[in-house]
């Protein structure tokens, strides 16, 4: 539980932190979209020089970002290594019956490599100098002038606080389910794969009911208080854009066309 970073906030006061929620989400989409144009060595050092230089502005500790990274290492390196093992060109490096590992599958797993790391370097950061309600109410502002196409903007941040509300309470409905399951003799690492998925069962079971449980609570609590939807509602909460939101993105956009001309055709 310590080491859970979805949805989790670490205080600060650093220049990231103080960036419109807005405008941070704003440079995550851009971000995920100018990597793809990091095809080469040079611009892989530059989006890898940007991100660090954006961790250090944060002043989060580095081990926050290692933990980040942790839960995503085995699917990490699965897709590099099936990036390596099925990617053909180039000179052959190594071959072993039918499998080749080639000069350009290497350079593509590379790749592969680099955007993960980045992107989940990228969105922890994120999500660690964004409170959940302020990445919500960034999700729906943004999507304030989609409503003349009938989507439901106060909805749908709604349902993302709410969401990243309850991780942490998920969590601890699994801790609290698996420590009760151990207790009646369970084992969840014997065993071979089939046996290991059986035993999830009597976890997923009371967690779908604990949740159900809670969110019809919920309903009725907001309910019970003349919940009405977003229509005429006003803002505890008032987002406020600076000139710094607008330097932020300004970098982002100056970093994506540095490497529009020095990527590979």
């Amino acid at each position: 539980m310590d080491k859970l970073i979805l949805g989790r906030y670490i205080p600060g006061n650093s220049l990231i932190h103080r960036l419109d929620p807005r405008s941070k989400l704003l440079a995550m989409v851009l971000y995920i979209i100018i990597i793809f144009w990091a095809n080469n060595l040079v611009t892989n050092l530059l989006m890898l020089a940007f991100t660090l230089v954006v961790i250090l502005l944060s002043q989060v500790k580095l081990s926050f970002f290692i933990n980040g990274v942790k839960p995503m290492i085995g699917i990490i390196l699965f897709t590099t290594i099936f990036q390596m093992l099925f990617t053909q060109g180039g000179e052959i490096i190594l071959q072993i019956w039918i499998i080749r590992i080639t000069s350009f599958g290497l350079s593509q797993a590379a790749l592969i490599f680099m955007r993960f790391l980045l992107i989940i370097l990228f969105s922890t950061l994120l999500t660690l100098t964004t409170t959940p309600l302020s990445l919500a109410d960034a999700v729906e502002s943004l999507l304030k002038p989609f409503e003349v196409f009938k989507v439901p903007a106060h909805e749908i941040g709604l349902m993302l606080s709410l969401s990243l509300r309850f991780v942490p309470t998920l969590m601890d409905d699994t801790t609290r389910i698996m420590n009760a399951q151990r207790a009646r003799g369970v084992d969840f690492g014997e065993g071979n794969l089939v046996q290991k998925v059986k035993s999830i069962i009597p976890i997923l079971i009371p967690l779908f009911a604990s949740s159900f449980k809670r969110a019809d609570a919920l309903a009725i609590a907001m309910e019970a208080r003349g919940y009405q939807g977003g229509d005429g509602r006003t803002k505890y909460r008032r987002l406020k854009w600076t000139l710094k939101d607008n330097l932020a993105l300004l970098s982002v956009i100056a970093l994506g066309a540095l490497l529009f001309f020095l990527k590979n055709p």
